[in-house]
């Protein structure tokens, strides 16, 4: 696999389509900070870590509905391994005029767009979030 976080944002995508209630993906550090964001944001309900079938260790991860629908009506990787996409404080993007939410990993760890704004830093967007 050569891009695990685009593996992470798939599994959600299409776990939510189907309407499960949880997913499970191989477990890394990178894909729990991004899992931190998303359930700060309200996105998903939270996650568990845990030992998967395998042996390996695995992410739980709880998905929120609304209504019947799930919460995550869009999820799309900006950064890819054969083109990575930097910005700097400024030219972070807003999502769908701030409703939705832009995923930056940067120095100072990763971080919702609004919380790279306010602490003044930029770096990779991994992902948009709506």
């Amino acid at each position: 696999m050569n891009d695990p976080i685009a593996d992470m944002l798939t599994r959600i995508r299409n776990s939510s389509l189907r309407g499960k209630s949880t997913v499970i993906t191989p477990a890394s550090k990178l894909r729990a900070w991004v899992l931190d964001v998303l359930a700060d944001e309200g996105y998903i309900r939270g996650y568990e870590k845990m030992t998967g079938a395998d042996g390996h260790p695995a992410i739980e991860i709880s998905l929120k509905y609304y209504e019947g629908e799930p919460v995550i009506r869009e999820l799309k990787r900006v950064s890819k391994p054969g083109r990575r996409v930097y910005m700097g404080v400024k030219d972070i993007p807003s999502v769908r005029q701030g409703l939705g939410v832009s995923i930056v990993s940067t120095p100072q760890g990763v971080m919702s767009d609004a919380s790279a704004r306010a602490a003044n830093v930029g770096g990779e967007v991994l992902c948009t979030v709506f």
